[in-house]
């Protein structure tokens, strides 16, 4: 049986995330944190500055006028939420390349990027400030999987095989299988790259938020944002899928179920655009 660490520090390659993203948390972090100096970092790296502006002139932020430099781009979102962009674009360009055993990984950013985007969806309508840290949240969510089927293949195949043959959910199959499921990879993943404390205790809680303690809200909006994912994998109904949520989840963001339909159009709507953005090999 294995523990997430152990299987967290099989990848210690893959577990670094590049420097121009640690220099700009510091400037976010840092009393002096300056805007300008944020942009020259992102400027000296030609892919993210490219996916910067790509992003910031598409429908996804739905500014009216054309930004045309990382110097204009910048102070239009702030220090915050360049941050949660510089992380995303890193981690897409860490892993796109990575084609684990037994994996679809066209498939697998596909789902990712309905997690992120429904993520973000779900706490814009609910009123949660930190939407876009829930757009990062959603695209790293199911990063467990990407470890474990870089790992341990042979057992996370076997797990899959289980929950697909309704045996038992994934998580369960998981534990069982090889003594740790997805959400808990992923937890340690994000402990080991030093991210803030909000992205383990959230990621960790996606399958039963109420463990989140203080990040219960965020986990339940990444609850809901990972079952949109799901219904969209399985091509399930939006009103079947969303009976399947905790009533208590929807009573504490205060939304009725018979959003979810809305929720995962809204997700659909920018899916492929943000695709192309961030993973741009895979929308080939």
């Amino acid at each position: 049986m294995h523990s997430a660490q152990e299987l967290v520090s099989n990848i210690e390659g893959l577990a670094v995330l590049p420097s121009v993203y640690h220099r700009v948390r510091e400037q976010l972090e840092s009393p002096e944190g300056s805007v300008l100096e944020v942009a020259r970092l992102v400027a000296a790296d030609p892919a993210l500055t490219t996916g910067v502006l790509r992003l910031v002139n598409s429908a996804f932020y739905g500014f009216s006028r054309k930004v045309d430099s990382v110097e204009r781009a910048i102070p239009i979102l702030g220090l915050q939420q360049t941050h949660e962009l510089v992380l995303a674009m890193s981690v897409s360009s860490m892993f796109e390349g990575i084609q684990p055993q037994n994996m679809d990984m066209k498939r697998f950013w596909h789902g990712c990027m309905m997690r992120a985007l429904a993520a973000r969806e779900v706490a814009h309508i609910s009123c949660n400030p930190a939407s876009d840290r829930l757009f990062v949240i959603g695209l790293l969510a199911d990063i467990g999987h990407l470890v474990m089927y870089q790992t341990v293949p042979e057992l996370a195949t076997e797990a899959w095989a289980s929950a697909e043959a309704g045996n038992e959910t994934l998580h369960e199959a998981e534990r069982r299988i090889i003594g740790c499921d997805y959400a808990e990879v992923g937890a340690a993943l994000m402990d080991a790259w030093r991210l803030p404390h909000a992205f383990a205790g959230i990621i960790g809680a996606q399958i039963l938020p109420r463990l989140s303690g203080e990040h219960t809200l965020e986990a339940e909006l990444l609850h809901i944002a990972v079952a949109i994912a799901h219904a969209d994998h399985d091509n399930e109904a939006s009103d079947e899928a969303a009976a399947k949520i905790d009533p208590r989840i929807w009573a504490d963001i205060c939304l009725k179920p018979a959003i979810f339909a809305q929720l995962r159009e809204a997700a659909e709507l920018h899916l492929a655009s943000c695709i192309s953005t961030f993973f741009p090999r895979t929308a080939r």
